[in-house]
């Protein structure tokens, strides 16, 4: 009985005028999930604008980030607190990141999460923290880590199997993901963010494995760990064995998560074109599993970033794929937007895609088409980019919708 007289005054509503059908699918879909996401180079643009770096130039500038977030009519922000082996908060485990204290391992005299949690939420804003789990460097020189980076330790190790831990590759260290050892850091590294902070969820981007080629995917990396595994001995592809090793960590991150609080939300943001994520060179992600089974992720956030005459990739195309894929009653669906893009027509593959890359109306476009799909919600990137004039537009938008 209840059911049908709220369907009636929905009905009654719709007829006048008043929300139209569009909006209210919105509010039934996306409407708890708006985000954006802050980088490790915001951070830096931070440091780069105030000359002190104190508990209260923080608490200024974020409560101005986190304004501004509200005006765009955002209601989540993504901080990046593990950029590389390190921390943008008071850790056990990795020195403190060179993007928040200028050089990494320097102490700073304030905790920069604990701030930006208790502000957030003060503001009515969910906050996630985001690590990126395998990267340890952009550069493959250790005497640039400091002396207490778990990497570095590793390294200078006399024991061979410590060493191991952490691989060189493409000009790049980064921890080795055969190894368990490396899951136990990052998994307590997690475990430590979610005891010792009220954040609402913990996020990782899409640098798992880094991309091989045709002809050194079989011995580069971690080839080393595969050649003497099990998984070799009993048939199975390289491509196999590393899928496992990327799903051993993010099944216990998920795990570690939900034992210490079920509220806290785990999701991943892969890369947006399913045939990439699929490759036998790259990424070794098995996003089919994860995200049509309750025991990964709480969500999955492809990073769409193309507009919609991209000439292989169209946004509407991908954000098909991705819907007909995950299974929403499991895993929600969260859609990256490219706001980075949005007026650099050069980054445009078609004619047709770097016209609609300088519209003013592009974004707004985007979660429209998002809300027609009944997707969960979207995440915007970056925080840099909303004062463009087409996030204002999407801002606009969003706060009239919901």
């Amino acid at each position: 009985m209840k059911k049908r007289i709220v369907s009636l005054l929905l009905a009654m509503v719709l007829l006048g005028g008043l929300i139209t059908p569009v909006e209210t699918q919105a509010a039934a879909s996306s409407s708890d999930y708006r985000a954006v996401w802050f980088s490790y180079e915001d951070f830096q643009t931070y440091l780069s604008k105030n000359s002190s770096n104190t508990a209260a130039t923080f608490t200024s500038y974020f409560t101005k980030v986190l304004n501004k977030c509200k005006k765009r009519g955002l209601n989540r922000i993504i901080v990046q607190v593990r950029p590389t082996s390190d921390a943008i908060y008071d850790s056990e485990y990795f020195p403190t990141s060179e993007y928040i204290s200028g050089k990494q391992g320097k102490s700073i005299s304030y905790d920069p999460l604990k701030i930006m949690v208790s502000l957030a939420h003060k503001k009515g804003i969910k906050i996630e923290a985001w690590i990126n789990p395998y990267r340890v460097s952009f550069s493959t020189d250790y005497s640039k880590l400091s002396k207490d980076n778990p990497a570095r330790i590793w390294h200078e190790s006399s024991s061979a199997s410590d060493r191991r831990n952490v691989l060189s590759y493409n000009g790049q260290l980064y921890y080795n993901p055969s190894s368990e050892a490396v899951r136990e850091l990052i998994i307590n590294g997690v475990k430590e963010i979610v005891e010792n902070y009220d954040v609402d969820g913990i996020h990782m981007d899409d640098y798992f494995y880094p991309s091989f080629t045709s002809s050194n995917y079989k011995t580069a990396f971690d080839a080393k760990e595969y050649n003497a595994s099990k998984e070799k001995k009993n048939g199975k592809t390289i491509k196999q064995y590393r899928r496992k090793q990327v799903n051993k960590l993010v099944k216990g991150i998920y795990t570690a998560v939900k034992a210490i609080d079920s509220s806290v939300v785990f999701g991943i943001s892969p890369a947006g074109n399913i045939d990439n994520l699929n490759s036998k060179y790259a990424y070794y992600v098995n996003i089919k599993l994860w995200t049509n089974s309750a025991k990964y992720v709480d969500y999955i956030a492809p990073q769409i970033y193309w507009g919609f005459y991209h000439k292989t990739a169209g946004f509407a195309k991908m954000v098909d794929r991705w819907s007909s894929m995950v299974d929403q009653s499991k895993v929600k669906l969260y859609i990256g937007l490219p706001a980075y893009k949005v007026g650099h027509s050069s980054l445009g593959t078609t004619s047709a895609e770097k016209k609609e890359l300088t519209s003013k109306t592009i974004l707004r476009k985007m979660v429209k088409y998002c809300i027609k799909k009944n997707t969960d919600g979207i995440i915007v990137f970056d925080y840099a980019d909303l004062d463009k004039t087409a996030a204002k537009k999407m801002g606009n938008y969003l706060k009239k919708v919901y």
